[in-house]
């Protein structure tokens, strides 16, 4: 795979090494000059400076034949600039991209980009899954659409306690796909009684979540 970072900051430098150390070929753009020397003298000739928003730069990299694109320096607008470029001019086959504020994570996803990473709600998700008793955790977004795959823990507390899943009101576009139990998944049908602690993965749509979580975590 030849992947193309731009941005050599922190985020970069070790996706950059972490992937060399995989085996595959890797270039980053670095424009400043200082951190393209230091990124040449700790991983090699990986390093191009020059501005990655530029389709000079692009072309310089070799876009076209990149298999992936990924934009993670600290400036959303200049991130989503050059993945539409990589995409559109150069015909790269996947852009990902970091999302530093999480309100844009939509237009990212509107203008076309395949795949965002958001570090605040990588962070958030891994706090919630700290306090699943209050806590509907979002695994993952299904890409190009608004479904989610959610985890949830029965709360002994909650309307759903002890009740088989026909009789469950689930919100509209929901559905319980996966019942853990003691450590053994299964997947549950209507006659399936829900217990205390059973962990639940879900597939809702974001608009749904808060009644979800209602329903997992309210008392009854």
């Amino acid at each position: 795979m030849y992947a193309i970072v731009a941005g050599g900051g922190k985020v970069g430098f070790y996706l950059a090494r972490e992937l060399i150390d995989q085996g595959h070929e890797v270039l980053i753009i670095e424009n400043s000059g200082e951190r393209a020397e230091f990124i040449a003298n700790e991983l090699g000739n990986v390093v191009l400076r020059g501005n990655a928003d530029e389709a000079s730069t692009l072309a310089e990299a070799g876009a076209e034949r990149a298999d992936v694109v990924i934009a993670v320096t600290g400036e959303d607008p200049r991130n989503l600039v050059l993945l539409q470029l990589a995409k559109r001019r150069f015909g790269a086959r996947r852009t990902v991209a970091r999302i530093n504020d999480p309100r844009n994570e939509g237009l990212f996803r509107m203008l076309g980009i395949d795949a965002t990473v958001n570090a605040t709600q990588v962070m958030l998700s891994v706090l919630e899954q700290e306090i699943p008793q209050t806590s509907l955790v979002p695994l993952l977004k299904l890409r190009n659409t608004d479904v989610e795959v959610v985890e949830a823990v029965v709360d002994p507390r909650s309307p759903v306690t002890s009740s088989s899943l026909r009789d469950v009101d689930l919100p509209p576009e929901s559905t319980i796909a996966v019942v853990i139990r003691d450590g053994a998944a299964f997947f549950p049908n209507g006659g399936t009684v829900l217990q205390p602690g059973d962990e639940v993965v879900a597939l809702t749509r974001g608009i749904h979540e808060p009644t979800l979580r209602r329903l997992f975590f309210s008392e009854p």
